[in-house]
């Protein structure tokens, strides 16, 4: 199988058939174990497996306990899906993805809530090294564009306000790990970085308060903004925050220009689509479509998606 773009996709898994047998080498590569006890013997029957261990001799399918179990769609729509999230620059709406699909817009929202979530259950959480640029953004609408009385003082910038603040770290020609946060004062962000960055890394930042202190753990390097200053050069190495910076600019243009809101409930899912695009940027689309289908056993229902936090 090789395609490089959505027909060639979609000319290749024609069928469930198709679908299941890819599915089946994704999930177990020849070697195929009960999803219920993992026993290693069972036997093929015209539809599903039955179990051989005889305290089991439970029947199930290659979908069982992987994100596509009890589904009403098709394995056909549900990689296109896969194909279509991953490789939209800056995302893909729910309702361009319900036009392209022949699905409801309610259907598309949970389908691509459902892909996030697998692609938040396969991040590579391994601790950054090298080079490491932290920076913060945050998300919300604009304070004037706000009625008055949703109006906060403060509520702009980093101050505290109504905005959800969002930690951003990325190596260089590296992976980029994204977090929200309550706020963005120096317990909290020294916390994220010390969990998440090998002792031994430089640590790149702008000249924010929050950032002071780092230098009694890492080599901290800051780049002052304010100054008019964008790179530092110290040693013959130039250091600047352009790459996470970056980041942000594609993200904050996909919540502007695609999805136009995102909730503080779900904005970790949508940090992590930004993120698997990034990390996989030097992929190629079939790359990257299978990189996604690596952590299906993730399941998510609808009630507990839409279900209010407290």
């Amino acid at each position: 199988m090789k395609f490089k773009n959505l027909q060639q996709l979609m000319d290749y898994f024609k069928g469930e058939k198709k679908c299941k047998a890819y599915l089946e080498k994704v999930r177990w590569n020849g070697e195929i174990k009960c999803p219920h006890c993992a026993h290693d013997k069972v036997y093929r029957l015209e539809k599903r497996f039955e179990c051989a261990n005889k305290n089991c001799k439970k029947k199930f399918s290659v979908t069982s306990g992987t994100i596509f179990e009890n589904t009403k769609l098709s394995l056909r729509t549900w990689y296109a899906a896969f194909f279509l999230l991953t490789t939209s620059k800056k995302g893909i709406s729910s309702v361009q993805l319900s036009v392209q699909l022949g699905i409801t817009q309610r259907t598309a929202w949970f389908l691509m809530h459902r892909v996030r979530e697998v692609l938040r259950k396969g991040e590579d959480i391994s601790l950054l090294n090298g080079l490491v640029e932290v920076d913060e953004t945050y998300v919300g609408g604009k304070l004037k564009n706000k009625h008055k009385d949703k109006r906060k003082e403060g509520g702009q910038g980093r101050s505290l306000n109504d905005k959800t603040p969002v930690v951003g770290l990325v190596e260089r020609n590296g992976r980029v790990m994204t977090f929200i946060t309550e706020n963005t004062n120096t317990e909290t962000l020294h916390q994220i970085i010390d969990n998440n960055v090998a002792n031994d890394a430089i640590i790149v930042t702008d000249g924010y308060k929050s950032y002071v202190g780092l230098d009694k753990k890492f080599m901290h390097v800051v780049v002052k903004h304010t100054d008019g200053n964008y790179i530092v050069q110290e040693g013959g190495r130039k250091f600047h925050t352009q790459n996470i910076e970056n980041f942000w600019s594609i993200f904050k243009r996909g919540y502007i220009g695609i999805y136009h809101y995102m909730s503080k409930k779900h904005m970790h899912r949508y940090t992590v689509e930004f993120g698997f695009r990034y990390n996989t940027r030097e992929e190629t689309v079939q790359e990257r479509f299978e990189r996604s289908l690596s952590n299906i056993k993730t399941r998510m229902r609808y009630k507990d998606l839409i279900q209010k936090t407290a």
